[in-house]
């Protein structure tokens, strides 16, 4: 499932509604759409056994999904709230018929049938309204001018009955549009509101579609995890088994060696300890950085402020760290949120050809948000084998969110969220620069 869009203020004032009257034609253009493609469906249906029925009933899958979700953007934007697709996946390497089958057993697909009737004739005559409401109000409110600078038997009779010699009778229309236009004014953000839900109550996901998405997603993130970890184990294996377990054979080897030349050589002894000296120190440096990529002490001692401020500190470009944090957050989510701007820390540092790097860090509405900004060359992606891709499966299984902006020539900017609770008071935020 794909990240839910970033909730805004719903429209509002005169923009708003000249949006709407300049949407309103292009919607009834799709509301008689709605009416063919209903009849593709049709046909499709009557024909399925005949190799024309597939292909009827593909492109007006196609057609009503392409309708359907220019009107999920439509009523996400006049309501301000995210709608998902509630469409089921077929299976991976599925055939044509195979995804034809999924279609019609989805009961997403029926609704969307039903939206082309509804949408077909209700949505039609709510877009027509709004937009004769606002034409009328502009034609009478301009009336006496158009009647001014043209022929006299072009505009001399506007309503059939009612015939204009002079300006002043011209005038007289002036209230009419001036009605209209105040109609126009409050009514047309109500029925697209009103039609916005109506679109929302058979387009957007039912509780048990999301359900069946949200079970889906989890499922997927907690494969995901497994998979991570086992990696991770692998990878902590193989850093045991190639670093410290050497260091430590080859430190017995060295310390046995000695034992047997302390008594016939010590000099030779001595330096065998010395030896061992060092393999221990660089065996235990080892260790240090295997338990660091583990679970940093930092982070444990300092929490996920005082764990950033080190990598700042550690990276040789200037960092800037802004905390905002009022309590200290709960282990895991410090951990996730700690690898995650690490990560972010080393792809700018190794890919981006930035000068500066900055990293916000904040907590707002129970999720923790976290910022990693560069000014770099820009053209990230989360498919370009950087590492995000990883980030964002570790976010998954918290439930968190990435979202990445890299246009080509720069800036590139991560953002991040986790959901969790605060679990202790903390004095005041900080910032600085590393």
């Amino acid at each position: 499932m794909s990240d839910p869009p970033p909730q805004t203020r719903a429209p509002h004032g005169l923009g708003a509604r000249l949006a709407l009257v300049a949407l309103a034609l292009p919607l009834a253009v799709l509301a008689e759409v709605s009416i063919a493609l209903f009849v593709i469906w049709i046909v499709g249906v009557s024909t399925l056994f005949v190799g024309v029925g597939i292909a009827l009933l593909l492109a007006a899958m196609l057609g009503t999904r392409l309708v359907a979700g220019l009107h999920r953007q439509y009523a996400s934007r006049v309501l301000a709230v995210p709608i998902a697709r509630p469409y089921l996946r077929s299976a991976p390497g599925a055939g044509p018929v195979r995804r034809l089958s999924t279609v019609l057993t989805d009961p997403a697909s029926w609704r969307d049938w039903a939206w082309l009737l509804v949408n077909a004739t209700v949505g039609f005559a709510l877009q027509i309204l709004t937009f004769t409401l606002f034409i009328a109000g502009v034609f009478y409110l301009i009336y006496p001018f158009l009647w001014a600078v043209t022929p006299r038997q072009v505009f001399s009779s506007p309503f059939g009955f009612y015939t204009i010699n002079h300006l002043a009778d011209a005038l007289v229309l002036v209230p009419i549009g001036l009605f209209f236009l105040s109609l126009w004014w409050l009514t047309a953000l109500p029925i697209a509101r009103g039609y916005a839900r109506l679109a929302v109550s058979l387009l957007a996901p039912t509780k048990g579609s999301a359900l069946r998405a949200r079970v889906s997603q989890l499922t997927t993130s907690r494969a995901e995890t497994v998979d991570t970890q086992a990696a991770e184990l692998r990878r902590i294996e193989r850093d045991l088994h190639d670093g410290a377990q050497a260091r430590l054979v080859s430190l017995g080897m060295s310390l046995g060696l000695a034992e047997e030349l302390l008594a016939r050589d010590p000099e030779a002894a001595r330096s065998l300890l010395a030896e061992a000296r060092a393999a221990t120190t660089s065996a235990l440096a080892e260790l240090r950085d295997l338990v660091r990529g583990i679970h940093p002490p930092v982070l444990a001692d300092r929490g996920l402020d005082g764990a950033v401020r080190a990598l700042a500190l550690a990276s040789p470009l200037p960092t800037t760290v802004s905390v905002a944090l009022p309590g200290r957050l709960p282990a895991p989510v410090e951990s996730a949120g700690y690898f995650a701007v690490a990560e972010c820390l080393t792809n700018a540092i190794k890919h981006s050809r930035a000068r500066s790097i900055a990293i916000d860090i904040g907590h707002a509405d129970g999720r923790l948000q976290l910022r990693v900004r560069d000014d770099g060359q820009g053209g990230a992606s989360l498919a370009g084998g950087t590492g995000l891709s990883g980030i964002q499966r570790r976010l998954a299984a918290f439930d968190g969110q990435l979202s990445l902006e890299s246009p080509p020539g720069g800036p590139t900017e991560v953002r991040m969220s986790l959901p969790c609770e605060l679990s202790s008071p903390r004095t005041s935020p900080s910032s600085g620069t590393a």
